[in-house]
């Protein structure tokens, strides 16, 4: 299949997409909670991730879609093509802010990050990336991320990771967030793989992402350097949730070795 042809379409779709999302402002959102409380899904989510699919089995009817919202294929493994998408990365912030949220999307084939793209619906930003082609923003080339470490770095992460929880000894983010130089959330995990391969942010850290997350900003992540893993330093699994962190080399491993102890 030509890696260029699919881009092209890939990009047109989000494009569209967006375009539809934010003319939906003037209509009225229907909220639903899914697993919680804070889980939150709209109209808007799951209409756009039909959208995606109709497009995607119309023109590709032999690819496979793993959506959030559950319209897509029931995948069990990576053979073949398959798109995992988040049709809107940062719902709260949708609902509540009208900013900060991102169209997210990974393009695989047999477990390989074809292309990726995250797309900031409310800047008109679009960040995407080929294998082997490196990565670009707003089609500017993005040049490799530069090394840091703790002491000079912004990073980002939910504050909710600093306090008693049942993925992380806490005391050792409390001691990171005493050393960095900053820190920031933005609620999308989309919108913060986007800022470290920018150099806005130099690492994002999670407790619990799902692939439709991170698959997209994966893809774009690697071409440009920056070391995507679990908090256990091990490959991203994209079947099922994962901690998460992206980061600069150097502050990587620092991060995962001396502040990072998974119970």
């Amino acid at each position: 299949m030509n890696i260029h042809k699919l881009d092209k379409f890939a990009k047109s779709l989000i494009k569209e997409a967006a375009g539809k999302i934010r003319a939906s402002f003037t209509t009225e959102l229907i909220i639903e909670t899914k697993s919680e409380a804070n889980d939150l899904v709209t109209n808007i989510d799951k209409e756009t991730e039909q959208f995606f699919i109709q497009q995607i089995k119309q023109n590709f009817p032999e690819h496979r879609i793993l959506g959030e919202e559950g319209f897509g294929d029931d995948i069990e493994d990576l053979s073949g093509y398959v798109w995992i998408l988040d049709p809107i990365d940062g719902t709260m912030n949708f609902i509540h802010q009208k900013k900060n949220f991102a169209i997210s999307l990974g393009i695989f084939k047999d477990g390989e990050g074809l292309l990726g793209y995250v797309y900031d619906v409310m800047a008109d930003d679009l960040l995407s990336a080929a294998q082997g082609e490196g990565a670009f923003f707003n089609d500017q080339r993005i040049p490799r991320v530069e090394q840091a470490n703790v002491e000079q770095s912004i990073i980002s992460m939910n504050a909710s990771w600093v306090v008693p929880n049942k993925y992380i000894e806490h005391e050792g983010m409390i001691e990171l967030l005493r050393k960095v130089r900053g820190t920031r959330s933005y609620g999308s995990a989309a919108i913060e793989i986007l800022y470290v391969v920018t150099g806005r942010l130099d690492a994002y850290i999670s407790m619990r992402l799902s692939p439709w997350d991170i698959a997209g900003g994966m893809v774009v992540a690697k071409e440009v350097g920056a070391i995507v893993t679990t908090l256990a330093n091990e490959p991203i699994n994209l079947l099922t949730q994962n901690t998460f962190i992206v980061s600069k080399p150097d502050l990587h491993h620092e991060v995962v070795t001396n502040y990072v102890k998974l119970k």
